[in-house]
C-alpha cells in the first residue's frame, strides 16, 4: 500500500505536483498488479462455435476440415472440446483462403487498386467513447482477418494501454510523435509495433505527443506544414495495412486537424444528450472552419463517408431516444444505422483495458455479454460494409 501523508497546502504548484505524483505512484502499483510480472497483456482462447463464426463457417466444416488434414489441430483441446487461440484462427484463414473458390472469403484484405482505409474517430466531448468504439472496431476487424493499424493520437495514452502498452509503467520506446516530429523524424515502420491481439498494430502515443501541438504552433517552413504530417508518415506502412484507425485527443488541436487530412472517413461519436449534441455542433462548427483553412493552404480534403455514430445508447431511455431520432430526422444516413449500447459488460471491460471480445461469456452475466456483443458486432459490420464499397465491392 502507498503510505498517505498529508497534502501539501502551500502552493498551488506543490499541491499539483504532489497530488500527480500519488496518482502516478497510485496508477503504476495499480497496472503492475494488473499486468505482473512482465507487465505484458494475453487473448483468451475461442471455444469451436466462436472460431467458427468468425471463420464464417458451420461447426460441422470445421469439423470436416479437421478430419480431412487441412487444418490443423489446436493445442488446446480439452474433453474432446476444441479451444484454438487468435493466431490458430488467423492461420486457419490462411490455409482455407488457399483453396477457396472465391478470393477473400477468409483473408478480405484489399488488393489491386484498392485505398488504404484510414478512419478518423474525433469529437472534442469527453466520454464520447472514442477510444472505447476504436479498440471495440480493432479487435472486430483483427479477429475477421483484416491487417490493423491503429494510431493512438492522443497524448494521454488511452488507446495504447488498452493495446497493452503502458505509458505510466517504463515504456521508453518510439511513440508517433517520434514520426511526425519536424526535426529528424524516424520512420514510421520503426514506431510500428504489433500487439498480443493477431492481425492488430499499433503506432503508440505517451505524453511526449503533446509537443507536436507547441511545435506546430511555431513551425513555419511552408515545405512540411503540419497538416501533411501524419499523413506522410502513414504512407510509408500503407503496404501492411488495410485498415487505419486513429483515435484523436478530445479537442480540435494539431494533432486532429493532421488526422482529418489523412483520414479517407470520419466517424464522429457522440452520446444522445443535450449537451453533447450541442458541444458536437460547435466542435464541428470549428472543424469546418479549419477544413476551408487548410484546404486553401493546399491540403485535399475528401471522405468516402463521414458518419455520426451514437454511444452510450440506453433504448429505454426515452429522451435519449427523442435525441436520437431528433439526430436521424436532421441527418438521416448520415447517422449510423448501428449505436453501441451502453453497456455494464462494456464498462466492465473497459476498466480491465479489454473489450468485449476479450471477454470469457461464462465470466458474466450471458444476456448482458450478448446484448454488448450484439451491439459492437453490429457498429463493425456497418463500418465494414462502407469499407467494401470504398473498395467498390458488392
Amino acid at each position: 500500500m502507498i503510505p498517505v501523508t498529508p497534502l501539501a497546502s502551500e502552493k498551488p504548484s506543490a499541491l499539483a505536483t504532489d497530488i500527480s505524483e500519488r496518482l502516478n505512484a497510485a496508477i503504476r502499483e495499480h497496472l503492475l498488479s494488473a499486468f505482473a510480472p512482465d507487465s505484458t497483456k494475453s487473448l483468451r482462447s475461442f471455444s469451436a462455435p466462436e472460431a467458427a463464426e468468425l471463420l464464417g463457417v458451420s461447426g460441422q466444416f470445421m469439423r470436416k476440415v479437421h478430419a480431412e488434414g487441412t487444418i490443423p489441430e489446436p493445442e488446446d483441446v480439452r474433453g474432446g472440446r476444441r479451444y484454438y487461440t487468435a493466431q490458430e484462427i488467423w492461420n486457419a484463414r490462411e490455409i482455407l483462403e488457399k483453396s477457396s473458390r472465391k478470393k477473400g472469403r477468409y483473408l478480405p484484405r484489399r488488393s489491386g487498386d484498392e485505398k488504404l482505409q484510414v478512419w478518423q474517430l474525433m469529437n472534442f466531448k469527453g466520454g464520447s467513447s472514442k477510444s472505447t468504439t476504436t479498440i471495440h472496431l480493432a479487435h472486430y476487424f483483427a479477429l475477421r482477418g483484416y491487417r490493423v493499424l491503429v494510431v493512438d493520437l492522443d497524448p494521454q495514452g488511452s488507446l495504447t494501454s488498452m493495446c497493452g502498452i503502458s505509458p505510466e509503467i517504463d515504456f521508453d520506446g518510439l511513440t508517433v510523435y517520434d514520426a511526425i516530429r519536424y526535426d529528424e523524424p524516424v520512420s514510421m515502420a520503426d514506431v510500428v509495433v504489433p500487439t498480443y491481439f493477431p492481425g492488430l498494430s499499433i503506432a503508440p502515443s505517451r505524453l511526449m505527443l503533446s509537443e507536436f501541438e507547441t511545435e506546430s504552433a511555431v513551425h513555419s517552413n511552408p515545405d512540411q506544414p503540419f497538416f501533411t504530417r501524419i499523413r506522410n508518415a502513414l504512407s510509408q506502412v500503407e503496404d501492411d495495412f488495410d485498415l487505419v484507425l486513429m483515435d484523436s485527443p478530445p479537442q480540435l488541436g494539431f494533432l486532429t486537424i493532421a488526422g482529418m487530412a489523412a483520414a479517407s472517413s470520419l466517424i464522429v461519436p457522440l452520446t444522445p444528450s443535450m449537451l453533447d449534441v450541442s458541444s458536437t455542433a460547435q466542435f464541428l462548427e470549428l472543424a469546418g472552419a479549419y477544413m476551408g483553412v487548410i484546404e486553401d493552404a493546399g491540403a485535399t480534403l475528401q471522405y468516402d463517408h463521414f458518419k455520426f455514430l451514437i454511444t452510450r445508447d440506453e433504448p429505454t431511455d426515452v429522451p435519449s431516444q427523442q435525441l436520437t431520432s431528433f439526430m436521424r430526422a436532421l441527418f438521416q444516413d448520415r447517422v449510423m444505422s448501428a449505436t453501441a449500447l451502453k453497456s455494464t459488460a462494456i464498462s466492465d471491460a473497459t476498466m480491465l483495458k479489454q473489450s468485449i471480445y476479450e471477454v470469457v461469456r461464462s465470466e458474466m452475466t450471458r444476456a448482458t455479454y450478448d446484448r454488448a456483443k450484439g451491439s459492437v458486432d453490429a457498429v463493425g459490420h456497418e463500418v465494414e460494409t462502407m469499407i467494401q464499397q470504398s473498395w467498390g465491392r458488392q
